[in-house]
């Protein structure tokens, strides 16, 4: 593998088996580390490999366990570093941006920390769309049926972030933004009961980050500021 597009990819196959309840994927040897319900044969994960390229998988010895139960204790913010550095800038600026017009007003506010928020989000997605779109299929009750939807949705993305940026039908945006982001967290919700340890496609490709409670309440703000904002507006 080269990149974090071939991790992800191959990844997201392995995860599709039944009783895989993890996988570890990297680029450095040993390139992956998969926890299973029952032994799954080398041979059924090779036949997995080959959906996502022509890798190759062989099984090695147990003597990486050390290795692995070091990298599950790393700590928390350590594992969601460059999601809360994200959010934290994204606060900053937005609220420095209301300080500078003399005072806070949370009905501008909102929209500028949105306008941010997907923009800055959409922009990791559309480093390695293909990537992103294959990810997110993995666990979006939508992109799980078409595929096409993870290309679609970075753009989506994209678009609210340009529409609250210029105030561009703010009642229709906000009405979009609730309706995607509502879809979109009932996949993630899912997959944190289900307790899948899969990689969540917020930022794309570019971070591994662990499907968790971080990314429901990430999906959730969106849905509560845009539903404060169309209450507002009625």
């Amino acid at each position: 593998m080269t990149c974090n597009g071939c991790v992800a990819k191959a990844k997201n196959e392995i995860l599709k088996l039944g009783d895989v309840s993890d996988a570890m994927v990297q680029l450095a040897s040993p390139q992956a580390t998969i926890t299973m319900q029952r032994h799954i044969p080398v041979e059924v994960l090779q036949v997995a490999l080959h959906k996502a390229g022509n890798y190759t998988i062989s099984e090695t010895g147990n003597n990486k366990q050390h290795s692995v139960e070091n990298a599950a204790k790393t700590s928390w913010f350590s594992t969601y570093k460059p999601i809360l550095l994200i959010g934290a800038f994204i606060t900053g600026v937005t609220l420095l941006v209301e300080i500078q017009k003399g005072g806070f007003a949370w009905k501008s506010w909102m929209p500028h920390f949105m306008a941010a928020f997907f923009l800055v989000f959409s922009f990791f997605k559309l480093l390695n769309l293909k990537a992103f779109a294959e990810s997110y299929a993995s666990y979006d009750i939508i992109a799980k049926r078409w595929l096409g939807w993870g290309y679609l949705y970075a753009f989506i993305e994209l678009s609210l972030g340009l529409a609250f940026l210029v105030d561009i039908e703010p009642f229709l945006t906000n009405i979009i933004t609730f309706l995607v982001m509502g879809i979109s967290i009932v996949g993630v919700v899912q997959s944190v009961l289900n307790k899948r340890k899969i990689q969540c496609a917020c930022l794309g490709a570019v971070f591994n980050l662990p499907m968790s409670t971080v990314t429901i309440i990430e999906d959730g703000l969106m849905i509560g500021m845009s539903g404060l904002m169309i209450f507002t507006m009625l």
